[in-house]
């Protein structure tokens, strides 16, 4: 398989057939230090969207159904192409760790992006096996503006060509987005590209060449079954906001799905993690980014409904880091948590402040009837990063690791415990890697070291 990059994408190509899944290129290769295919200015359409928006004229696309109705499924055994032995491991290890990270298409070249996947790829340099991460969750907005076909290769298969997992990824309004200035079908290069037959493992002419092959998701939303935890993704749609998963124009099949996934939970009595993730995030603080209102309360409305509630909700959209926890009526606990600074363009929060001091922990929503008590917990707006996930048969941990510390740094900015039994935030159990038993041979070392000297003198 070609480990150099062609100098165009090959979207004219068909698909190359492997049969088995492909990650990372077979030899690494050194990060690229421009595009292959420059990017031009989205002025003149932004401007067209502007005047559309002003004129309420831009409404939520249909989108295709996805596979497996009402309740598409994909599993990291079949994404490792069935790969059982894998599956065992992890179980074994009693751990799973993943990445996450949201709007990570950049269009002013691969600089911010390389310095986020270097320190994800970073990250499978462990001692200990179970601290290697099994995939990568991205949060939708892989690709900018409108999801070009053109621009996978840049924005996608390059910056993530020696990361070597497997990626899935939520839609985001950039990858379902149409230009009107240009003729194409809503999602096309994405439902390519991450929404392949299951177990074909085809190279996507988008990749350009490059030896990933094309994720296997059921569609545009779906449930992921991982040891340990369950993630339920949805799409959100293509405005800027609110988010929307359902409405009289593209119907209530992801509002089937979200109740036909939490019975399944509660019928088998899941004892693991439950995730949602969307692209646009239901709470959001200070950013040009709003609340999606109406898409929480539908969600919540089904939670209640069955009586299951996810452990924590993560999300992109807002171009930063924040973390929130929205403590419910009955004292349980979920963080909501944006990463949305995946390499595309940082928005500070902080712009938005009037001047005043943007200072966390605060209450940004009081319990007050029905409403839950929101607070905003941390945030960062000044550099590029991602989430590491950890989760085992007790306790969900979300960490936020930013670009800036370094490839090497392994210790997280911030971070959040979520015990799944009580479903409070918690302390994390940490796991001994070891360094207890390196520092009782270094005390035994200097024990002895002090009696030969004392023996001398």
């Amino acid at each position: 398989m070609p480990t150099s990059r062609p100098s165009t994408p090959l979207s004219g190509q068909p698909p190359r057939l492997v049969g088995h899944p492909v990650f990372a290129q077979p030899e690494p290769t050194a990060d690229p230090t421009k595009f292959r295919i420059r990017h031009p200015s989205d002025k003149d359409a932004y401007h067209e969207i502007d005047e559309l928006n002003r004129e309420h004229a831009i409404k939520p696309l249909p989108f295709p159904p996805p596979r497996g109705l009402p309740e598409p499924r994909v599993t990291l055994e079949q994404v490792f192409g069935g790969n059982s032995a894998a599956i065992n491991n992890i179980e074994r290890s009693g751990q799973l760790v993943f990445h996450a990270t949201g709007d990570c298409g950049s269009t002013r070249g691969p600089t911010s992006q390389n310095e986020v996947t270097d320190k994800m790829e970073a990250d499978f340099n462990e001692s200990e096996p179970k601290e290697i991460p099994q995939f990568n969750l991205l949060l939708g907005d892989v690709v900018y503006s409108f999801g070009e076909a053109q621009y996978y290769y840049d924005q996608f298969y390059e910056p993530y060509r020696n990361y070597p997992a497997p990626i899935l990824a939520v839609a985001g309004n950039h990858d379902g987005m149409i230009s009107p200035l240009a003729h194409a079908q809503s999602l096309a290069a994405y439902l390519r590209n991450f929404c392949a037959e299951p177990g074909s493992f085809i190279v996507s002419p988008d990749a350009g060449g490059l030896s990933r092959t094309a994720q296997i998701q059921p569609g545009v939303f779906f449930t992921f079954e991982v040891p340990f935890v369950r993630i339920v993704a949805l799409y959100a749609n293509t405005l800027e906001d609110p988010g929307v998963i359902a409405n009289d124009n593209i119907g209530n099949s992801q509002l089937d799905f979200i109740e036909a996934a939490l019975k399944r939970v509660k019928q088998e009595k899941y004892q693991g993690a439950l995730l949602f993730a969307t692209h646009h995030p239901p709470y959001t603080a200070g950013s040009t980014h709003g609340w999606s209102v109406d898409m929480l309360s539908q969600i919540d409305n089904i939670c209640e409904r069955v009586g299951i509630w996810p452990h924590a909700f993560l999300s992109g959209h807002a171009h930063n880091y924040q973390r929130f926890t929205r403590t419910r009526s009955d004292g349980t606990q979920i963080p909501y948590i944006i990463c949305g600074n995946g390499g595309h363009a940082l928005a500070r929060l902080t712009t938005n402040t009037h001047g005043k001091t943007l200072r966390t922990p605060q209450i940004i929503q009081k319990a007050h009837g029905r409403s839950n008590q929101v607070v905003f917990e941390n945030y960062d707006d000044q550099d590029y990063g991602y989430l590491r996930v950890v989760t085992n048969s007790t306790q969900l941990r979300v960490e936020y690791h930013p670009a800036s510390d370094g490839a090497q740094a392994k210790t997280p900015d911030d971070f959040v415990t979520v015990d799944l039994k009580t479903r409070k935030l918690g302390y994390f159990s940490a796991s001994d890697l070891g360094q207890q038993i390196e520092l009782e041979e270094l005390r035994k070392e200097a024990a002895v070291s002090h009696g030969q000297r004392h023996h001398r003198e």
